[in-house]
């Protein structure tokens, strides 16, 4: 195989968002060499889009928060199914982690007194979000990338992974592309960390970037490592809906977080019409004094609006399918109702959310602090994903490490705001630490020549077939079967019609062709994109089916219900020897009495 490419790293870092640059820097900082591949160009990672801040319990803005605090609200928002050793490691270290950042440079919002101002998010207890306005990702990652720039790190832009390389039971490196020239590569590790964010451009309606393909989910589930989770995609609660060429891109929790409420079409802020049991109505139903507080606590207020991202999108769903949605199919979020209290209202809102204001003036000539925005539910963050070892981010593919939203965990049923970029730091910090370990005290692998060309024999199918499926088609097809029969609330026929469908899309996909030739050719990129997008959502469908309950993310229509029986498993998705995907039941370890103990404490 002459025509390709060989390059030689102790550790490959596959993904330059938070969690890859995060693991890149500590791996190199371990003294071993490192490779940081990246699909896109650097700097241009999805983390830039996150944008109303890192959770951690800094206790800069409220003196009662704690690390045992941000641990609960973790849990309680994961319901529970969530990896407890990595809630409690999250809760612990996020606040270093924060602090470190700010020691490479960046530059986070400020209390009157100079510390780290923190803002209110949905779920948390307190405010506990460090952040720089509406901006936190851009800021990480231009933070990530000084810094990291400094570490020696060897940086491989446009290219794509389409295969991890093994031998035996573990790792030995990757076979990949180069996006502009189309030529091979091959990438020799003795470690290999993923870190490719989520699954969010297999659904119709996205806050995710074209990167967001799987990628990282189906490479470690074709390399035998175990997914779990699947069946929890977070739907955030508010895209822009209109116009149509820019519908699912994100309108931040920060919107709710600085005093935005949630409208129908009668005007009514109707979210005090669905409270938890957890939650206790404090006052009337008013823009001024509308808050719900904690049973027990009434202290730790907030507006029914915060309530966890899955609740606040079944509840805007409720309002879209009684016909009390906007015009273009959403609700409204109202920020400029805030006139009424602060006298430099609209300087204030362009302060503190300035994305937002230049989103909506440039995209929907709308002004925010004049009018409300019309939002409604985005396919948004992926809680399932790689398993992982708790403490070293390892899968059980031996030298194959995840961390970040392609790691699965954390999270449990649902994310919490702002629990993503802490996430990325703490868990990004302890792969490229572990990989670098493995790699310092292993040799590297042998490469299989096989291997070798069967990667690059599927990797040119398209070429050979002519008046095939074009790959758009089909990735538009898996797009609309997924919105709508896999989305915010489910039914088992409408999944299992799913299941039928992606069936008949993987046959189409066997038969796709492009034209022209490996040079610059986005058809033959979406053409090798669909094995992920299909696994992925075959993946979230089968799990989504075996949970028959509704918990954190998954509404089940058919199931309504939380049930006790589904609260002492996750779901765990393989690949079996004859290459079906198999669905079995992963018990979850008891929790220890310390951490059971600061649950019931908190309520």
């Amino acid at each position: 195989m002459a025509d390709h490419l060989t390059y030689e790293h102790d550790v490959i870092v596959i993904g330059a968002g938070g969690a890859g640059l995060r693991a890149a820097i500590e791996a190199s900082a371990g003294g071993v060499s490192v490779g940081l591949i990246c699909k896109s160009l650097l700097g241009k990672a999805h983390t830039v889009m996150a944008e109303g801040g890192m959770a951690a319990s800094l206790a800069n803005v409220d003196d009662r928060d704690n690390w045992k605090v941000h641990f609960s609200d973790t849990m309680r928002g994961g319901q529970y199914l969530n990896n407890w050793r990595m809630a409690e490691l999250h809760a612990k270290e996020a606040p270093e982690r924060v602090r470190e950042l700010e020691a490479w440079g960046a530059v986070f919002d400020r209390t009157k007194d100079g510390k780290i101002l923190q803002r209110n998010f949905g779920g948390h207890k307190y405010p506990r979000l460090a952040h720089v306005g509406d901006r936190t990702g851009l800021e990480m990652i231009r933070t990530l990338q000084d810094h990291g720039i400094h570490q020696g790190i060897e940086v491989y832009m446009e290219c794509t992974v389409t295969r991890i390389l093994t031998d035996g039971e573990r790792v030995v490196g990757v076979f990949a592309y180069d996006r502009e020239r189309g030529r091979f590569r091959i990438y020799k590790a003795k470690a290999v960390v993923l870190a490719t964010g989520g699954i969010g451009r297999a659904f119709r309606i996205s806050s995710n970037s074209w990167e967001y393909t799987g990628d990282g989910h189906a490479l470690a589930y074709d390399a035998g490592a175990e997914l779990i989770d699947m069946e929890f995609v977070q739907f955030h609660p508010t895209g822009m809906v209109y116009p149509p060429s820019v519908r699912g891109i994100l309108v931040t929790e920060g919107v709710r977080g600085e005093g935005g409420i949630l409208k129908n079409s009668d005007g009514k802020r109707f979210m005090f019409e669905d409270i938890p049991d957890l939650y206790k109505d404090q006052t009337a139903d008013n823009p001024e004094e509308g808050w719900i507080y904690t049973q027990g606590d009434k202290n730790a207020r907030r507006p029914p609006e915060l309530l966890t991202r899955d609740h606040v999108a079944r509840c805007i769903v409720k309002q879209i399918k009684a016909g009390k949605g906007s015009p273009n199919g959403g609700v409204y979020l109202d920020i400029a109702w805030i006139k009424e209290k602060l006298p430099n209202a609209a300087e204030h809102i362009k302060k503190k959310l300035p994305s937002m204001y230049h989103q909506f003036k440039q995209l929907a000539d709308i002004d925010i602090t004049e009018v409300p925005m019309e939002v409604g539910p985005t396919t948004h963050y992926m809680m399932g994903g790689i398993k992982v070892d708790a403490e070293s981010q390892m899968s059980n593919v031996t030298g194959l490490y995840a961390a970040g939203e392609c790691a699965a965990g954390l999270h449990g049923a649902n994310r919490l705001g702002g629990n993503s970029l802490s996430d990325l730091l703490v868990f990004g910090k302890r792969a490229g630490e572990y990989a670098a370990k493995f790699a310092n005290e292993n040799k590297y692998g042998e490469i299989n020549e096989d291997d070798l060309k069967s990667a690059r024999e599927d990797s040119l199918r398209p070429f050979e077939k002519d008046g095939g499926e074009n790959p758009y088609a089909i990735q538009y097809d898996l797009q609309d079967l997924m919105q709508d029969n896999v989305g915010i609330v489910r039914t088992e026929e409408e999944m299992l019609s799913a299941l039928n469908g992606i069936e008949e899309l993987k046959k189409r996909a066997r038969g796709v062709s492009v034209t022209g030739n490996v040079e610059f050719n986005p058809g033959w990129h979406t053409a090798l994109d669909l094995h992920n997008l299909l696994t992925v959502s075959e993946g979230i469908a089968r799990a989504a089916v075996e949970r028959k309950e509704s918990r954190g993310a998954q509404f089940r229509e058919d199931y309504p219900n939380k049930e006790k029986e589904y609260s002492t498993f996750n779901i765990s998705v393989r690949k079996s020897a004859d290459g079906d995907m198999e669905i079995s039941r992963l018990p979850i370890p008891e929790m220890p009495d310390e951490l059971t103990r600061i649950i019931k404490e908190m309520g």
